[in-house]
């Protein structure tokens, strides 16, 4: 077991790199503890097999390269010791003390300086203890998982507690394989959504990943996979870095090529520093630095060896651990110099190695460097004076083994069963059931646990590698998984350099992005990321970036040209103050005060042959009637309502029925005035007025009883159309039962087809002013107008189905009025003595084709009765 090292004289002789491979640092104490820090590199040899055993391990120096940066946890480690046994309300009257040890990424060297610790003096004896004390109880290593799991092969066996100080892994957590084995630093479970949160917020979604290739590794891609699915984020590559012992060489002839062949420009990098090792070897002369690197706390972008400059990695993001800082700790790094601290060989090795003093090692204890020169002068390539992640939890490491102590010795002082100059000295298995409970607040005020479930989740800061002029990381970001959704991940853009090559943020994509009105059109064979883009479909929008689906506008709004945007619908309908409404209701207005004149003049003189001779009743009828056809259609100007919806086809439909029912009751007396010629014969019954008057009723009837079935049954109401026009809402009336509207159309239809029939069959009659020619004629216009509407009605949409039908209203109206009445108003008010009983009687006379007393004398009575 460690005790108090020997005097020299017993000591072997120191090989030539007696720093490198024994204790580098010695500070004595009541209780020792055992730290293992990674100080210095060196290069794995290319023997294998049966040659490496014959083969001395320290044959030379050359191989051993400093880890400039690893050794602030040395300085951690004696700030902390020194801290602790100033403080009198911990441990006192016992004093700590360490054995600081160099180890490697290696199986060999690892194991090495295990045994050299465990035999003591520096020499290799297995099972077997050269110390003169048994003080050393503690053990604190591990800056990675590999070198815990190293270290632990023989720490396991005498029951050492290894704490380590490397990054959380979940695979050491195992109780049954690793029971003596304690992590200290925090859990990384948000690291992952941080990162992805990184990516969305640039808009990131083709990126690479390169992590090491062990379990957590594999656990990383794994997390990372399913988060970037998650947020459709794709994953260009995926590189695996071996981290067993490998030549610095092999890098640069296996994975950094496809690394820099790949025209992926923004990578992930998740591991730690030893475990990287080989990729910070492989930054030669033409490693290109178009790439954007964004790296985990883990890894310490900024250590390299000092022959190879930081420039490649100039503009990288770093997730780092969001800690307080530890108070005096600067203070205390300015402070340490070689004269301060004259036995620490380790700090004389550094500061002639930073200060460039001597290149050769055999004069290190022969020369004075730089006195007077300071650690916070060195660039961050040797030296950082912020407290890096793994400094910190080793700090917190010294702090709970102190504390252990702390709590077994008051244990035994409560229970006075030490001896008075004793000195204390537990076994280490003696720890294990104290160091599991111990929690406690630290200097900086940050609560720290050793049972890893209590472990609080990491916050990270987000620094920004910058080398301009002097290296420096930049905080730029900061992200918290314990904050609110909206306030967990903060970013200053304009904070962050972005390298040598980008002046903004760089694009990582597969595919151009689509613009807004566009889609993503998903490639068949390639991931999500890669797509073509696509106009949206009519009708629909998208309004962002890489929309996968256009949206349909609401009801109320249509797409604009670019597709991009919904825009408010015009609400139109056949309103009365826009120029074709004005239009219309003028010539409503104009024709139904006409055919009132009309109905006036022939009102007045009712008595002339020329109104009597065309039955007056049904004259009047029909002008009144042709009068309601025009006025109807105003009802289809303005916007519609429940009340002009109920009306205006019903009131169309009757009035009209009124009008083709007297056409048609004229023209059927007319024909049967010419074949009932038998005077005193009972058919001559029909040729009264009031036969065709009940006429007029009973067909005008039939229409009100299906209009009335109509209203009763699924009645008109106001309806809007927002699709049948791009752009507009339509407001109008939605007919309820286009069944019944359509059996109200077509009794109308009807009766007028009759009534041409009828009144076709008569046109070669002798009636009077040869009336039956002008409904011929007027009933050939009526139909032709409505069987020109029925196709065009249908055809059109909003206002111009309104006006389709108000025109057909209108002209089949005024081809009633003008071919009918137009004639007789002439003769009534400009030819005045053609409107007398001889002109008719000689008319008639004139047109028949026999003129003889008796036919004459029958048509005087035909006139008459008309």
């Amino acid at each position: 077991m460690l005790l108090k090292l020997p005097v020299s004289e017993n000591r072997t002789e120191e090989p030539p790199c007696f720093p490198q491979i024994s204790p580098s640092l010695v500070r004595n104490g009541d209780l020792v503890i055992g730290t293992f820090v990674p100080m210095y590199s060196v290069e794995v040899s290319s023997i294998t097999g049966a040659g490496f055993f014959g083969s001395k391990p320290d044959r030379d120096c050359q191989n051993y390269k400093w880890l400039y940066k690893n050794y602030q946890q040395a300085l951690t480690l004696m700030f902390a010791v020194e801290e602790i046994n100033k403080d009198p309300n911990l441990l006192p009257n016992i004093s700590l003390g360490f054995h600081l040890y160099n180890t490697y990424h290696s199986d060999e060297r690892t194991l090495e300086s295990s045994l050299r610790w465990l035999s003591g003096q520096g020499q290799l004896i297995p099972n077997y203890s050269c110390w003169e004390q048994d003080k050393s109880v503690s053990v604190i290593g591990g800056a990675t998982s590999a070198l815990s799991v190293q270290m632990g092969t023989l720490l396991e066996l005498y029951k050492y507690p290894q704490i380590t100080f490397g990054p959380f892994d979940p695979m050491l957590s195992n109780k049954v394989q690793s029971p003596s084995l304690y992590q200290m630093a925090p859990r990384d479970s948000s690291l992952h959504k941080g990162l992805v949160r990184l990516m969305i917020h640039f808009e990131w979604t083709w990126v690479a990943l390169v992590t090491v290739d062990d379990l957590r590794g594999e656990e990383f891609l794994q997390e990372m996979k399913l988060e970037m699915t998650n947020n459709g984020i794709c994953v260009s590559f995926t590189e695996k870095i071996p981290v067993s012992e490998r030549r610095h060489t092999e890098s640069q002839m296996t994975f950094m090529p496809r690394i820099m062949a790949s025209p992926t420009r923004v990578i992930f990098i998740h591991g730690d520093t030893d475990s990287l090792m080989i990729l910070r070897y492989s930054q030669f002369p033409f490693f290109s630095n178009y790439k954007v690197w964004v790296t985990t706390s883990h890894w310490d972008i900024t250590m390299r060896p000092k022959y190879i400059d930081g420039y490649n990695f100039h503009g990288a993001l770093t997730f780092s651990h969001l800690t307080n800082d530890v108070p005096g700790f600067k203070d205390f790094l300015k402070t340490v110099n070689p004269a301060k601290y004259p036995e620490d060989i380790v700090l004389k090795e550094f500061w002639h190695s930073t200060f460039r003093c001597t290149d050769e090692p055999e004069k290190v204890k022969q020369e004075e460097c730089s006195l007077n020169a300071s650690l916070e002068t060195l660039s961050l390539l040797y030296f950082d004076m912020t407290m890096s992640d793994m400094s910190y939890t080793l700090y917190n490491a010294v702090y709970a083994v102190a504390w252990t102590f702390h709590e077994m010795f008051l244990m035994i002082l409560e229970k006075e069963s030490m001896i008075e100059e004793e000195i204390w000295a537990p076994h280490p298995w003696q720890l294990h059931s104290f160091l599991k409970k111990i929690q406690f607040n630290n200097s900086a005020g940050d609560q720290v646990f050793m049972d890893e479930n209590k472990n609080p989740e990491s916050q990270y800061k987000i620094l920004n590698y910058v080398t301009f002029d002097n290296e420096a990381l930049v905080k730029v970001g900061q992200f918290n998984p314990k904050a609110q959704p909206n306030e967990d991940f903060t970013i200053n853009e304009e904070a962050i350099v972005w390298g040598w090559t980008y002046t903004k943020v760089p694009c990582a994509i597969c595919s151009e992005s689509c613009g807004p009105g566009f889609r993503q059109i998903p490639l068949e064979g390639q991931p999500i990321c890669c797509f073509n883009c696509s106009l949206c479909p009519e009708g629909e929008i998208s309004n962002q970036m890489n929309m996968k689906h256009c949206t349909k506008c609401p009801e109320d709004e249509y797409p604009n040209k670019e597709r991009n945007q919904c825009l408010p619908k015009v609400v139109t309908f056949l309103d009365v103050s826009e120029p074709l409404g004005m239009i219309l209701t003028c010539v409503a207005l104009s024709f139904s005060l006409m055919t009132s004149l009309i109905l006036c003049v022939f009102v007045k003189f009712k008595d002339t042959p020329i109104v009597k001779a065309n039955n007056r009743t049904l004259s009047y009828t029909l002008l009144i009637s042709l009068t309601f056809c025009f006025l109807c259609s105003l009802l289809f100007i303005g916007r519609p309502t429940a009340a002009t919806c109920l009306l205006r086809q019903t009131t169309f439909g009757v009035v009209f029925t009124v009008a083709v029912s007297c056409i048609l009751a004229k023209t059927i007396t007319v024909v049967l005035a010419f074949r009932v010629t038998i005077p005193g014969s009972r058919s001559r019954i029909w040729l009264q007025p009031k036969v065709s008057n009940s006429f007029v009723i009973i067909c005008s009837g039939i229409q009100v009883v299906l209009c009335g079935i109509w209203l009763g049954t699924s009645p008109p109401f106001p309806d809007i159309d927002p699709h049948s026009e791009p752009g507009h809402i339509i407001i109008k009336c939605n007919e309820g039962s286009d069944f019944a509207f359509n059996c109200v159309l077509g009794y109308v239809g009807f009766l007028s087809l009759c009534s041409f029939l009828v009144a076709f069959l008569a046109r070669s009659l002798p009636d009077t002013f040869n009336e039956a020619k002008f409904i011929t004629f007027s009933m050939l216009v009526f139909c032709s107008v409505w069987v020109s509407f029925l196709p065009t009605y249908q055809s059109t949409k909003g206002k111009a189905m309104v006006i389709v039908e108000i025109f057909s209203i209108m002209a089949s109206s005024v081809g009633l009025l003008s071919c009918i009445f137009i004639p007789k108003f002439y003769i009534i008010l400009v030819r005045p003595d053609k409107n007398t009983q001889g002109s008719i009687k000689n008319k008639v006379i004139s047109r028949d084709m026999k003129p003889s007393g008796s036919l004459c004398a029958n048509s005087s009575q035909r006139h008459n009765q008309f």
